[in-house]
């Protein structure tokens, strides 16, 4: 769980913005997300798939790129 400590004299905006921050580096947002819709095993294997090959496509075009 992710928590700060509001320093003395600290503004409230000062203080949110550190917590997001805080929320994001954690992924926690991302955590809650996920477990909120249940997928059947098969559609959560093909989003498997899926997800592996863009992250192909994406690394060939990144070496591709870095070629020329």
């Amino acid at each position: 769980m992710a928590f700060i400590v509001v320093e003395e004299g600290e503004s409230i905006e000062s203080a949110l913005r550190r917590f997001k921050r805080k929320v994001q580096q954690q992924a926690i947002i991302k955590e809650i997300k996920k477990h909120s819709i249940y997928y059947k095993p098969g559609e959560r294997k093909r989003m498997k798939t899926a997800q592996a090959r863009k992250r192909m496509r994406r690394r060939m075009k990144r070496e591709r790129d870095l070629e020329y």
